[in-house]
């Protein structure tokens, strides 16, 4: 039964867009986990830094989608490398999103940003540099990151106080 609430269209969309992502993942409790993991991250980044609202929302559905193509890249190369799902994600993102009511503006954002999210050099805007950090903290909690690669991390990678914050109290205490 659908009941009337005052759910904005952006965070409808987010949340629909959550239900596509999980139904895509078939079932795969890692994968899920994981970008919902890094999209609640890189909300709690975002909404700290004072991101605008589209910002806010191209990094939100970027967050979830960015590891579009981990299940291509298995079957396909038989591993997860971050170059490749850079490639692949790209690509199956604008077919994801072509039949959502995403503008094609936002769809080559995220499209972009899925497609750079392991590449940490030329970082092209807050939302990309968010994503990088929410990724990095997942991944660093998933895998049991070295003190040394997180303290590599905030030195070189990390330029949100905010990410900083949240990587340090995650990370390092």
């Amino acid at each position: 039964m659908k009941v009337a609430s005052k759910t904005s269209d952006k965070t409808m969309k987010i949340a629909k867009l959550t239900e596509k992502m999980i139904d895509f993942s078939k079932g795969n409790r890692h994968d899920i986990t994981h970008f919902l993991q890094v999209w609640a991250f890189a909300k709690t980044i975002g909404n700290l830094e004072g991101l605008d609202e589209e910002t806010q929302f191209i990094l939100e559905a970027a967050a979830l989608v960015h590891d579009i193509a981990c299940p291509l890249c298995r079957e396909k190369y038989g591993n997860t490398n971050g170059k490749m799902q850079e490639k692949e994600g790209e690509i199956l993102v604008r077919d994801f999103f072509s039949t959502t009511d995403f503008s094609s503006r936002q769809i080559e954002r995220i499209a972009y940003l899925v497609g750079h999210h392991h590449t940490f050099k030329d970082v092209d805007g807050t939302d990309y540099q968010i994503l990088l950090e929410a990724d990095y903290l997942e991944n660093a909690i998933e895998n049991n990151y070295s003190k040394e690669n997180v303290e590599n991390f905030l030195k070189r990678i990390c330029m949100t106080d905010s990410g900083k914050k949240l990587i340090t109290s995650v990370l390092l205490k």
